[in-house]
């Protein structure tokens, strides 16, 4: 039985991908997915397609949905993910859909917003561990800002509530993301074990053995729900992550044993360099284990993994705020990486164990 609707912005994304999932599970949802574009395949909710830039276009797509109770917001502007991002339209793209949401349905009762811990600075070097929500601000410009303001701004004195998230790193089953460290590792040590070198850590020495974490896509999705249907996960911003901070010195031999490659070192090379001519490589895998022929570009964005593995400082994230509500939802990493190996073995996008 329906008993919640949801527009999901950026549905097609990794976030908007596995709340949509995990909503399915859930069962008492309608979804409506706003987009540019229509999914390419079987998606789990009605497309809705809109120019986010656009206030007219939003709102004529909107028109089409049935009563609203939910927004959940995980789009970014055109210029995509990055360092530091343009902040003017990443701000008139919520404002669009918040208004739009509000003037089509009077049954709205929240709006979750996606953020994650470039709020704190990690794009900008070492910051304050374990991060807490309240951290002051950095210097701008930080488009999480000012959309966490323009939402405040917009909710105030109305009946519905937000929440926002903040991640950091997250990791999912997303075949049409290269952008995604589980594809990225792999990746790598399919290529290490091709051409039978050790798997080395592809970063500094100092960030082998500091702390950092990440965020499993299903777990975050199940922690967005929960805050986003309960008054103690109101108005608030709320860090999640899987909650088992490591480091790679001790993470990186389990990857090489569920990968089949012999552990390396830590060795300071950048992948987006030295993957440049590993595209013949990579064919010649694809060919033998009999994978769906996808250039390697497609399958691992060399540079997110240089961001990651070159982070020679902690990243750690309080979630005392998010366990105050009552959500107790943990996952192991090592698990997660395996469990998404297999996944993404079983899709015929990585090798297997040879």
């Amino acid at each position: 039985m329906v008993r919640r609707s949801a527009l999901v912005v950026g549905p097609t994304g990794a976030i908007g991908t596995s709340l949509v999932a995990a909503m399915a599970r859930q069962g008492d949802w309608a979804i409506y997915g706003v987009s540019r574009s229509a999914p390419l395949q079987e998606s789990g909710f009605v497309h809705l397609a809109a120019d986010l830039l656009d206030g007219g276009s939003v709102r004529r797509a909107i028109s089409q949905a049935g009563p609203i109770t939910h927004v959940f917001y995980a789009a970014r502007a055109p210029h995509g993910e990055g360092g530091i991002e343009d902040v003017e339209p990443n701000v008139r793209m919520l404002a669009n859909v918040v208004e739009a949401a509000e003037a089509h349905s009077s049954e709205l009762t929240h709006v979750h917003l996606v953020e994650g811990t470039k709020w704190y600075g990690v794009h900008l070097g070492p910051h304050r561990t374990p991060t807490q929500e309240d951290d002051p601000r950095h210097m701008p410009p930080n488009f999480y800002y000012d959309q966490e303001d323009a939402l405040t701004a917009l909710q105030g004195g109305k009946r519905w509530t937000w929440s926002a998230c903040r991640p950091n790193v997250v990791c999912d089953f997303a075949p049409s993301r290269a952008r995604n460290l589980t594809t990225i590792i792999a990746a790598y040590a399919a290529i290490c074990r091709e051409l039978s070198v050790p798997f080395d850590f592809p970063g500094t020495a100092l960030g082998y053995d500091t702390l950092t974490e990440v965020t499993d896509g299903n777990h975050l999705a199940e922690a967005i729900l929960w805050l986003s249907t309960r008054p103690e996960g109101t108005n608030r911003a709320f860090n999640i992550t899987n909650g088992d901070a490591f480091r790679w010195r001790y993470m990186w031999p389990r990857l090489a044993d569920m990968l089949s490659v012999k552990c390396g070192e830590p060795r300071d090379i950048r992948l987006a360099s030295w993957m440049q001519d590993k595209g013949p490589v990579w064919d010649r895998i694809v060919a033998r284990c009999g994978l769906q022929r996808r250039p390697l570009g497609s399958v691992a964005l060399w540079a997110f993994g240089d961001f990651v593995f070159r982070q020679d400082w902690d990243l750690l994230s309080s979630l005392t705020r998010l366990r105050q509500t009552g959500f107790a939802g943990s996952v192991d990493s090592a698990q997660m990486f395996q469990k998404q190996f297999e996944d993404y073995r079983r899709a015929g996008i990585l090798p297997g164990r040879e």
